[in-house]
């Protein structure tokens, strides 16, 4: 889904963004841990992360904005604790994710997506948000089996752009 913005140019170079918590080292070795005996394209451990808001193509003046409204946002102290496996059958996706999201995430995800499109951004959504992290695509079959909760603490909420080569960078002035 591309997004829009009142800064949209069709000959303007674009960069493909999206907003996400990111792992530090010690939660991302932990997630990587969960992809053992998954069956799919493990998706590399430096592109693990629980996307918070997609917003697609958007052009590259369209960052500082973004960035804005980025370290506006209050982020509180999160707790997560990724602790079941889950499985999106259409587009073959094992993830892992929360049995129960606590109430300051989803509350975090509706204030970016309401900051997002209060400054005129679209952000692509697939019905509710459900935070997870992508461990696998062209799964065959969910993931079985339990495992030990990851614990999540201090979450970062990050701008991260998708490069061409497939690369995720954090973006930050």
């Amino acid at each position: 889904m591309i997004a829009n913005h009142p800064d949209a140019s069709t000959n303007e170079a674009t960069r493909k963004l999206f907003f996400a918590l990111w792992p530090d080292d010690a939660q991302r070795a932990a997630l990587v841990a969960l992809q053992a005996g998954m069956q799919g394209r493990l998706i590399p451990p430096a592109k693990l992360h629980i996307t918070l808001a997609f917003l697609g193509h958007l052009p590259a003046t369209a960052v500082p904005t973004l960035l804005a409204i980025l370290h506006a946002l209050p982020v509180p102290p999160l707790a997560l604790s990724i602790d079941c496996y889950g499985y999106f059958a259409r587009p073959r996706i094992a993830w892992a994710g929360m049995t129960q999201p606590p109430a300051a995430l989803l509350d975090l995800q509706a204030e970016l997506v309401r900051r997002l499109v209060a400054a005129g951004f679209s952000t692509a959504t697939h019905g509710s948000f459900k935070p997870h992290v992508t461990l696998a695509r062209e799964a065959r079959e969910a993931p079985s089996g339990t495992f030990a909760p990851v614990p999540w603490h201090g979450a970062r909420a990050v701008l991260v752009e998708s490069l061409p080569g497939g690369e995720y960078v954090v973006v930050d002035l």
